[in-house]
């Protein structure tokens, strides 16, 4: 198989070779099957230059829409920008360019010897917490670090959207609630993200609100549960309920950050006011440490005035808490659900895996305990 040819263009002689290589390695391709010579420091004038894929990239060879692509990239005002060029067309320089300014991860400190804990939490349903859950969690694992996912709310869909049948269980996080002497290791499961494991929920979860009600230190129920696998994680990441009630209450006060995923239409944006005041009850009266790692756009579509509006009246209100990357909408999303895997192996160079791949790095950046 022949391999994908590579078109660079630039504009100015101030771009660097590095910034190609940076830009390789984020979209998760073997730097040292590019064959990019001194492509973006030859000749004292702007041109262009051309480069080839020496070995087939495998990422792009199961891709049949990037088998067709181009890569563009220009060092004109901005770091570098990038045009994939779909069938359509589209133009995602954008998506690109919000990964300028976000520092390189740093390796895990090895003297943090306990998991950090992400609340993913929203009281609205259907604006992308388990989309982002799943996602966020298989890019920090190719950042380095090991996740434990925990599907905290009844529908089941943060173990439906990694390829597990909630129905099917004969134990969950439920047991782990209620039951005294059940072992999570006997419950956790492993995905097909290695370095990924999740600690699934069905049904029984709904009951579960409902008795914790009754418990002594009810709110502090689910950091009983997780407390013993802190050690064994780097990152615990919570897939809350689209409430604001008891379970969700219990994510906050064992968490260390909560990230809001909000969706780029009024009705969701509605909520957050409320949902920033319970996390500042929580603060008040359970867990001091918990804070609010970011707000990140979801669902987003730059072509319609009304996403627009709402992300700058978000970014009006909040400022910096609202996150550089933005998840655009597409229909590679509703694909990996079925498939049961993330979008950064089920479609590694798709615009969807580079932004979840920004919002790790982004969140890493503000979690220096991660």
């Amino acid at each position: 198989m022949r391999g994908i040819s590579v078109h660079i263009e630039y504009r100015s002689i101030g771009t660097k070779l590095a910034d190609l290589t940076k830009l390789v390695s984020i979209l998760g391709l073997d730097a040292g099957k590019f064959d990019i010579q001194n492509a973006l420091t030859t000749g004292a004038k702007p041109g262009a230059a051309s480069g080839r894929v020496i070995e087939p990239v495998e990422a792009l060879r199961t891709d049949p829409i990037k088998k067709k692509g181009v890569f563009l990239v220009s060092g004109c005002t901005r770091l570098w920008e990038i045009c994939l060029l779909f069938r359509e067309g589209r133009d995602v320089a954008e998506d690109i360019d919000q990964l300028v300014g976000i520092p390189e991860p740093k390796p895990r400190d090895p003297g943090q010897t306990e998991a950090y804990v992400i609340a993913m939490c929203n009281q609205k349903g259907g604006v992308g917490k388990t989309t982002t859950a799943i996602n966020l969690g298989a890019a920090l694992t190719e950042l380095g670090r090991k996740v434990l996912l925990i599907d905290f709310d009844p529908q089941g869909s943060l173990s439906v959207g990694l390829g597990i049948n909630p129905y099917a269980l004969e134990r969950s996080i439920y047991n782990l609630l209620l039951e005294r002497g059940t072992n999570a290791r006997d419950i956790i499961l492993a995905t097909r993200v290695p370095g990924m494991e999740l600690l699934p929920a069905n049904i029984d979860l709904s009951a579960g609100e409902v008795q914790l009600v009754s418990e002594v230190a009810r709110e502090h129920s689910l950091s009983r549960v997780i407390e013993p696998l802190k050690k064994n994680y780097d990152v615990i990441i919570i897939d809350c309920a689209p409430s604001l009630g008891l379970l969700t209450v219990n994510a906050l006060t064992c968490a260390d950050g909560v990230l809001i995923p909000l969706e780029a239409e009024f009705f969701a944006l509605r909520g957050v006011a409320m949902l920033t005041d319970t996390i500042g009850k929580v603060q008040d009266r359970l867990n001091a440490k918990l804070h609010l790692i970011g707000i990140v756009g979801t669902m987003y579509d730059p072509r319609t005035v009304h996403n627009r509006e709402v992300i700058d009246r978000v970014e009006e209100a909040f400022g910096e808490v609202v996150f550089q990357t933005k998840i655009r909408r597409t229909v590679k999303f509703p694909e990996t659900t079925v498939a049961g895997e993330p979008i950064t192996s089920y479609a590694p160079t798709s615009v969807g895996a580079l932004q979840y791949r920004a919002l790790a790095r982004e969140v890493l950046a503000r979690c220096p305990a991660v």
